[in-house]
């Protein structure tokens, strides 16, 4: 019996280790700093309907597979990922600056990939455009 106690205290210990280093891991990730000459970028790109129709298109194609079809970051890449692909729909996406969404998206960073030299900067803008349509 004392064998048995010494067993699940193990495997208590290890779940719960397991757990911290999962959340440790995915919490203290370091702010995306963007260099200010992107984070001041105007949008060349007009918010029209066809903007955002290329734009959709683009971000089912490319982004939905872990942003989710609703930017939630609920798409079904989302559960194998370290970090959580983030919530476009709320405040703290949607009040970063045209420019950041664009550099993020274009040189991505960890999981989230690069854009750069796979999509061209004038659909990246379009792709913002549709991203903005996620506002709660």
């Amino acid at each position: 019996m004392n064998k048995m106690y010494k067993i699940f205290g193990l495997m208590g210990f290890l779940f719960f280790t397991a757990l911290l280093i999962s959340w440790t891991s995915t919490s203290n990730q370091e702010p995306w700093e963007v260099p200010a000459k992107y984070k001041n970028m105007e949008n060349p790109e007009d918010t029209n309907d066809e903007s955002i129709k290329v734009g959709r298109m683009l971000y089912t194609k490319n982004c939905a597979s872990c942003h989710g079809k609703t930017g939630l970051g609920d798409g079904p890449k989302a559960r194998g990922l370290d970090t959580h692909p983030g919530d476009m729909s709320g405040d703290a996406y949607q009040s970063q600056t045209d420019g950041e969404h664009f550099y993020k998206t274009k040189f991505g960073r960890g999981e989230m990939p690069k854009y750069e030299n796979k999509i061209a900067d004038e659909d990246i803008w379009h792709m913002v455009n549709y991203m903005r349509t996620f506002k709660k």
